[in-house]
């Protein structure tokens, strides 16, 4: 039970680990969270970050059975704290879906940069079950997703629903019959773009939506590419005909 971590070709997946309770995340799994994306954001060969849930289930939320004691411990924002930390991650995050995506696990699914899913994933946000608010970090970024009228919706009913309703909405970008196959795919294709592209569009984006950007990071972004090396690298690989070797990685 708890995180499982893996590197290999530049991909970090993070496996959340308790099969018992569908992957319920534990007090002591939101504690881990945070400290383990920030050792993996100082890794250099990291260029992206895949979440995922052992076996059948992404995960099932928060385990109830803790919450009595962690908000006595004053420990309420442990998932925001974690959720916050997963979408400060610098690289491109990816949460792979399958079965129940429900209450936290959707608060870390909506965390990432993107979100595939298994068609028989299904997807619910379930404070009005058990009288609680769901964390405002959260309520900000489920919004920003879906729109104020399909979060309401999530919400007023806490109901399940399928894959297809989430890539309606918006909360899912791509559904797949073989998942890991697409996601594999898609991870290729990632890896052979421009690091600081990706890292440049995700601070932009992401500024943008909370309303933090502002003009002098914008400058900085412009300026860091004229200096740096893929955009030189990009031109002379378009112009002679030839896949880019980018070679920019995070300091």
């Amino acid at each position: 039970m708890g995180l499982e971590t893996a590197i290999s070709g530049g991909v970090a997946t993070v496996t959340i680990a308790h099969p018992a309770k569908r992957n319920a995340m534990t007090a002591a799994m939101w504690r881990e969270l945070p400290d383990l994306l920030a050792v993996l954001a100082k890794d250099p060969a990291v260029r992206a970050l895949v979440l995922t849930g052992q076996g059948e289930h992404f995960c099932a939320g928060a385990d109830i059975t803790e919450l009595a004691s962690i908000n006595a411990t004053g420990d309420a924002n442990l998932s925001s704290r974690a959720e916050d930390a997963l979408a400060a991650f610098p690289a491109p995050t990816i949460a792979v879906i399958r079965g129940f995506c429900v209450g936290g696990g959707w608060q870390l699914a909506g965390a990432c940069d993107l979100r595939f899913a298994d068609p028989g994933a299904r997807f619910a946000i379930t404070p009005a079950k058990i009288g609680i608010v769901y964390p405002p970090s959260a309520l900000r970024r489920l919004v920003a997703l879906v729109g104020p009228a399909a979060a309401k919706h999530l919400l007023y009913s806490a109901d399940l629903v399928d894959a297809a309703h989430a890539l309606r909405i918006g909360f899912v970008q791509e559904i797949a019959d073989d998942l890991e196959g697409r996601v594999a795919a898609f991870l290729d294709v990632l890896l052979s773009r421009s690091q600081f592209s990706h890292e440049a569009a995700k601070d932009i984006i992401d500024g943008f939506v909370d309303g933090s950007m502002t003009p002098e990071r914008l400058e900085g972004w412009q300026a860091d590419s004229l200096s740096g090396p893929d955009a030189a690298e990009g031109v002379a690989a378009f112009l002679e005909r030839r896949p880019p070797a980018f070679t920019w990685t995070r300091a």
